[in-house]
């Protein structure tokens, strides 16, 4: 009877070992508030993927045969990082609707991936698109600032996670603090060179759709909204219903509203002809308001080289005596212009 306990604990201990050296990992989950797309898709950069079907209810399970690594999963448009490798039992769960802050993960290697989760959330708190379109280099500056102290914090929190991932998450902080400066540096060197107060750079002479021509300093005695664009640009087709609704609401205030198209032959093949007529009609056809001119040069136009305008769109607001506001405003689209009209009491 003893030696046949003695083999049924051995037995045991087998199967244990054995349970606990599974060939695969296990996720498990569920989303709230599901895209129309009922799977979530799990790969990564070696050309490893899975497809897991989401149930109507949200929930999801299925086993992944894998090498150890971070993998990224993805569900409609929304896009996360899992860490995982054989013999992980892990799940994640997420409100489709608010994925940033709603992701987490429990089970096995949930302490690597909720912090992987907090740090990308960091990153969106204090260095996200309204700091790189409008923040100045003092709010950049302190930006950054805050997001190493809170990122410190966070590594101390989970202190306790391998030095190989807090050593990967440390070098992926460094990168992203080197790339957001790398994507700022030229519109901080838009407002260095062009300060608040100064004389704005000028035009003479540009076609006016209306008839005849109109200069920069024909508009004076107003606050101009510059907006430099394309027929051919879509993200300056885009803003058009923005703009137009803008021109509505401030129609009576202290304020012009300027569009300058820089067509030139790009979008026409090259033919110089065929883009005036395309200006001509695009400005007809969508009843585009406030003053529409053309550059003489586009984009190679004395006012939009002095500007330095190597972009499109790019909109511009000078006060009533032709000095600059900002060199380079906030798109129609955005809160923060009509916010900043109201500051300047437009």
């Amino acid at each position: 009877m003893k030696r046949l306990l003695i083999f049924s604990f051995i037995l045991i201990l087998s199967a244990c070992k054995k349970e606990q050296s599974r060939d695969y990992a296990t996720v498990s989950g569920k989303i709230e508030n599901a895209h129309e797309s009922d799977t979530l898709m799990i790969f990564n950069e070696n050309a490893y993927k899975k497809i897991i079907r989401i149930k109507e209810d949200g929930t999801f399970k299925d086993t992944l045969k894998i090498k150890e690594g971070d993998y990224t999963f993805k569900h409609g448009n929304e896009f996360g990082q899992i860490y995982l490798k054989n013999n992980f039992d892990s799940s994640l769960t997420f409100d489709y609707d608010n994925f940033l802050e709603t992701t987490t993960f429990k089970g096995d290697g949930s302490d690597i991936n909720n912090m992987n989760m907090q740090s990308i959330r960091l990153v969106n708190k204090y260095l996200n698109k309204e700091l790189a379109e409008y923040g100045t280099k003092e709010d950049i500056d302190k930006a950054i600032e805050n997001y190493r102290s809170d990122y410190l914090a966070l590594t101390n929190e989970y202190a306790y996670v391998d030095s190989t991932h807090l050593h990967i998450m440390n070098n992926s902080r460094i990168m992203i603090e080197e790339q957001f400066k790398f994507l700022v540096a030229p519109r901080l060197e838009i407002l260095k060179d062009f300060p608040k107060g100064s004389a704005a750079p000028k035009f003479i002479n540009y076609e006016n759709f209306a008839g005849g021509t109109t200069s920069l300093d024909d508009l004076k005695g107003k606050y101009l909204y510059i907006d430099i664009w394309a027929t051919w640009c879509p993200p300056c087709i885009k803003e058009i219903p923005s703009l137009k609704k803008l021109e509505k609401e401030f129609e009576d205030k202290n304020i012009q509203f300027v569009s300058i198209s820089v067509d030139g032959g790009r979008g026409y093949d090259g033919d110089k002809a065929k883009a005036y007529e395309g200006w001509k009609k695009m400005v007809a056809e969508k009843e585009l308001g406030g003053i529409q001119l053309i550059a003489d040069k586009s984009i190679r136009s004395d006012f939009i080289l002095d500007f330095k305008i190597d972009g499109i769109p790019r909109f511009i607001l000078l006060d009533p005596d032709g000095n600059i506001v900002s060199p380079n405003a906030p798109s129609p689209s955005s809160p923060k212009l009509v916010k900043l009209f109201n500051s300047l009491d437009i």
